[in-house]
């Protein structure tokens, strides 16, 4: 009997020594990383502080800056996103409308000055969208521009893996946990068995190193990053969710997924008007947003940063103050919040995740007064409905919710996976419904055959 022949290697296996070498980079990539990362994001919530608290009062504006001043500020930063996305390479980065690009062509560093005035501009502006997407850019691009500092004709394949582990390092500052960072990152790009990990280690490593830099970073410079961090919510303790909390479930997830796809249809109208004249829909629609915040500050007596800006920044003030909120405030909250939104995720640059679960969260405050229906389940189901008919990544979505709850007891996350499902099959179906026709191509040989 003749003997087996051994398996053929498996190149995408790493070899010992280049893993280690991989690691050793991911390692410096990391501290780089989050340096730039913490920096990009304490520099915008610094712009916001600056020009919506310090510049107003210093005009004497010492209760509040008046209606006009929002619009000439929104209006301002509609011409600069322009600016970024017309005469500088990388377009100001991907659109959020189309949701959280991850994966495909990495980003390149000569991009990346389009990309971080697009969003200082975006989201140090006020407009309804978060940092996550630029800084993912932000971390792929230094971490191509590091490797290929060492050697230029570095493989794609290694390019690859310091693309993604300088977005896990800079999204886990973002998110408070390099954890977070990595399932969402890892789930978007679909690895198989054997590249995980290629990808998963020097991206842990990288993100663990540049936190412990972060968190020095805020020790040394006093100034904190929960200012702009997700962390936990303040909600009540549910310990085991009820019968109730299971049915309103269903009706939640269905109605934040066909809410959030009405928003994302409008954003993808909206981007078809902006590509064409940049110079004149991206300012109107900044001024835009601007009158819907005044307008709902004027009915609901509410105040205008409801409206604007990403809503990672009003999570817990929104949800420590759900009692107060009335149902007709929720209502115009939703309507108001979601058209801002919709616009600015057509015209402007940056992540579309935060709007999503602070959409969720109001969603969920008012499906609250359900009869039988907890609050902090339905906050957390419409939190990961949100997050999930955005990202289209269950896995990511139930993660995440139940981050944001995890200090309110182990009850909220079957509801999270219930809900995160439900939306998830919702979002599937309303994408295949509204999807444009493919025309069909003309039967030639049916017609040849009859000719002939």
């Amino acid at each position: 009997m003749a003997e087996s022949s051994p398996p053929p290697p498996d190149d995408a296996r790493p070899r010992p020594r280049a893993l280690i070498v991989l690691l050793g980079l991911a390692a410096a990539v990391g501290i780089v990383v989050s340096l730039a990362a913490w920096g990009f994001l304490e520099l915008i919530h610094q712009l916001q502080v600056g020009l919506f608290t310090d510049l107003p009062e210093e005009l004497g504006y010492h209760h509040g800056a008046p209606s006009w001043f929002y619009i000439v500020v929104l209006g301002i930063a509609g011409l600069l996103t322009a600016a970024a996305i017309v005469r500088l390479p990388g377009d100001g980065g991907h659109v959020p409308a189309e949701g959280l690009k991850i994966g495909g062509d990495p980003v390149q560093p000569i991009e990346l000055p389009g990309i971080i005035l697009a969003a200082f501009a975006t989201i140090g502006g006020g407009l309804v969208l978060g940092p996550e997407a630029p800084l993912i850019a932000l971390g792929a691009g230094l971490g191509i521009f590091a490797i290929r500092s060492l050697r230029k004709d570095t493989p794609v394949e290694a390019q690859a893996v310091m693309a993604a582990a300088g977005s896990i390092a800079a999204m886990a500052l973002l998110f408070n946990s390099p954890i977070i960072a990595a399932v969402i990152l890892l789930e978007a790009l679909g690895l198989d068995r054997e590249k995980l990990p290629l990808i998963l280690l020097p991206g842990l490593l990288a993100a663990g190193i540049g936190s412990l830099i972060s968190i020095g970073m805020g020790s040394l410079t006093g100034l904190s990053t929960s200012a702009y961090a997700l962390g936990t919510l303040p909600l009540p303790t549910l310990d085991q969710p009820a019968l109730a909390d299971f049915a309103w479930t269903f009706l939640l997830a269905i109605g934040v997924a066909v809410l959030t796809f009405a928003v994302l249809r409008l954003g993808l109208l909206t981007h078809g008007f902006a590509r064409r004249k940049p110079f004149l829909i991206l300012p109107a629609a900044a001024v835009v947003v601007a009158l819907l915040a005044v307008a709902f500050n004027e009915a609901s007596g509410r105040g205008i940063e409801e409206v604007l800006f990403s809503g990672q920044d009003a999570l817990t003030g929104l949800t420590a103050d759900a009692a107060n909120w009335s149902i007709s405030a929720l209502l115009l909250l939703l309507l108001f919040k979601g058209i801002a939104w919709g616009l600015s995720l057509g015209s402007f640059r940056g992540g579309p995740t935060f709007p999503a679960l602070f959409i969720g969260a109001a969603a969920g405050i008012l499906a609250s007064h359900l009869p039988g229906f907890d609050l902090t389940g339905a906050v957390a189901v419409g939190m990961g409905a949100g997050a999930v008919s955005v990202l289209r990544l269950p896995l990511s979505s139930v993660v995440l919710a139940s981050l944001l709850v995890s200090k309110s007891g182990a009850g909220s996350e079957p509801l999270i996976i219930v809900g995160v499902v439900v939306a998830y099959l919702v979002t599937v179906g309303l994408d295949k419904a509204f999807e444009a026709p493919q025309p069909q191509a003309p039967p030639a040989a049916a017609g040849a055959a009859t000719n002939g």
